[in-house]
């Protein structure tokens, strides 16, 4: 019984110094809370100015062209080589190589070359010749000429006088098929007019009696 009593006082005697301690701290806050409301009135206030800025563009330029040089070879077998390119730039823009290549003749063609902001130069080594005509070819030539020449002249003198065309004569067989062919023509176109006669007399003849019969 003394045991539960010494425990109630005990109790009681914690919860006393809690809600002195609450009671401290609640007055203490409010105190806080003041003192910053007394010290925020006291301070000017803040003012936020916008500002705005103008809007640009910052453009790079690119930077100038840097000189370079290089050079390869290859093929198209290993240990062969049968292509070569090298090519040098003073970093101004104007640009110099060349390149060899083996050409389908087994023959080996070199191309040197300048590229500027003119344009693109390249020169072109070992030349194809031009083939040579045989002898037969230059005669047909010539003769061609010859002949090209000679037609030239006849159309421009062909103004020059006028021949009357020679037409060419009949032969007797063709005389007589000729005569022969009108005489068949004159017969036939005869033979159509009387027909053609014969059917407008009918024609009329027919009309008359039709008109006889209508008025009876």
């Amino acid at each position: 019984m003394l045991k539960s009593t010494v425990s109630c006082q005990i109790l009681v005697a914690l919860a006393a110094v809690l809600l002195a301690s609450g009671t401290c701290s609640s007055a203490a806050s409010r105190r806080d809370v003041a003192h910053l409301r007394s010290r925020q009135a006291q301070q000017p206030q803040q003012q936020v100015i916008l500002v705005q800025e103008d809007e640009y563009e910052v453009t790079t330029l690119p930077p100038p062209p840097k000189p370079y040089a290089f050079t390869y070879t290859a093929g198209r077998a290993p240990g062969h080589v049968d292509r070569t390119h090298s090519e040098v730039s003073d970093g101004n823009g104007v640009v110099r190589g060349s390149f060899s290549y083996v050409d389908p003749r087994n023959q080996v063609r070199t191309v040197e070359y300048t590229a500027d902001k003119n344009g693109f130069y390249p020169v072109l080594s070992h030349l194809p010749q031009t083939p040579q005509q045989t002898e037969a070819v230059a005669r047909a030539e010539q003769k061609h000429y010859a002949l090209y020449a000679k037609i030239a002249q006849e159309h421009a003198n062909a103004h020059v006088g006028v021949v009357e065309p020679i037409l060419p004569k009949d032969t007797v067989a063709v005389a007589k098929a000729k005569d022969r062919h009108f005489s068949l023509y004159e017969k036939i176109a005869n033979e159509h007019a009387r027909i053609g006669a014969e059917q407008e007399a009918q024609r009329l003849a027919f009309e008359a009696t039709s008109v006889k019969y209508e008025e009876h």
